[in-house]
């Protein structure tokens, strides 16, 4: 398998991601596992990417691992490409520590790592009638930094027909966050003004063209290096934040959505319309435990002002990767493509992910 790495591209933080492609999985003959009636399903081996404990990359590996069995509901997928991202990291570290309630306290539940993937149906699972073997998907599965993985059918969609695996493999998580949270929490209504924070990022660099494609003037901040990408996936203006104050007076918006986590919504709120929205999509520097400081501070603000100040927490579903899938095949939105590593190399991917500016 080979990976890509976002120049940009959640739960917990600023999403970058990482791409992990196939480039031939099996070199050698494998034992197939059969169906009921003899038909090849899939090779009762695999290699995946395995954790037993939390930590930094070095409690990641890569082994040998059974090939998972699609339940009731679920389809096996053979992974194609997978993406990683700042909530890999998050559990890979087990932080903070709030996670470990959901991940697993002592050590992780699900050994596997990797949730956004892209591949072809392999098999399908008891009740399933929506996919078949053989159909290109994309979306939500259960340990994705392997061969094979299972994936429930309401957390996957067609592939997109205009993009390939391993850029629809970036798609699932840092899209449905930017849908999510432009749509459905800071609710952009065409002529507003939308300023994005982190627009170099997973979920920056979809917020952007998502407020766009919902007809909004908006505005990127990023740093230097990344001022010419803003600008090339449609942003009306960009702000490189090392050269300018995004507070600086001249500016008001109706609608902020920030992903970078670095800045207080007492600072922010000097920048948006009376009536305006924060959206807090990321939380990184918030603390080792809940993680959440920044965002109950701006939370306990919003009752007493007149503008609104929250976060939320992104739930892919299907409906809203096939939104997602409408969007791309007209034009609307794309993934932003980076570099390659191998299934092997994922721990240095996740680090990278990250780090990513």
């Amino acid at each position: 398998m080979r990976a890509r790495s976002a120049c940009a591209p959640v739960a917990f933080g600023r999403a970058k991601t990482v791409r992990i492609l196939d480039a031939g999985l099996f070199r050698r003959e494998p034992l197939w596992l059969l169906a009921r009636g003899g038909r090849r399903l899939s090779p009762n081996s695999m290699k995946a990417i395995v954790q037993d404990e939390y930590g930094s990359a070095h409690v990641l590996r890569l082994e040998d691992v059974e090939t998972p069995v699609a339940g009731r509901g679920e389809v096996l997928i053979r992974v194609i490409a997978a993406s990683a991202f700042i909530g890999d990291w998050h559990v890979m570290t087990g932080t903070p520590y709030a996670i470990r309630l959901v991940s697993g306290l002592g050590r992780p539940k699900q050994r596997v790592r990797g949730q956004d993937m892209a591949g072809q149906v392999e098999v399908v699972g008891g009740e399933v009638t929506s996919f078949r073997p053989g159909d290109d998907v994309f979306g939500i599965g259960n340990g994705t930094f392997a061969e094979y993985a299972t994936a429930r059918t309401d957390k996957i969609a067609p592939k997109p027909a205009n993009l390939g695996f391993e850029e629809a493999a970036t798609v699932p998580t840092t899209g449905c966050t930017a849908l999510q949270g432009i749509r459905d929490v800071g609710k952009v209504q065409p002529g507003q003004s939308v300023l994005v924070i982190g627009a170099a990022g997973g979920v920056g660099s979809f917020a952007v063209q998502i407020a766009k494609a919902f007809g909004a003037h908006v505005t990127g901040v990023c740093s230097t290096s990344k001022v010419e990408l803003v600008r090339s996936i449609g942003a009306d203006e960009v702000i490189d934040y090392t050269r300018e104050d995004i507070v600086n007076g001249t500016r008001r918006y109706d609608l902020i959505f920030d992903t970078a986590g670095s800045r207080e919504a007492s600072h922010l709120r000097q920048a948006m319309t009376p009536k305006g929205t924060l959206v807090l999509a990321g939380g990184e520097g918030a603390g080792r435990w809940l993680g959440m400081g920044r965002v109950m501070r701006a939370k306990a603000m919003s009752p007493f002002i007149g503008q609104k100040m929250t976060n939320f927490l992104a739930r892919p579903k299907a409906a809203d990767l096939t939104t997602l899938k409408e969007l791309i095949e007209a034009d609307k939105i794309k993934p932003v493509i980076g570099s390659r590593y191998s299934l092997g190399e994922v721990p240095a991917a996740i680090a990278v992910a990250r780090n990513i500016a």
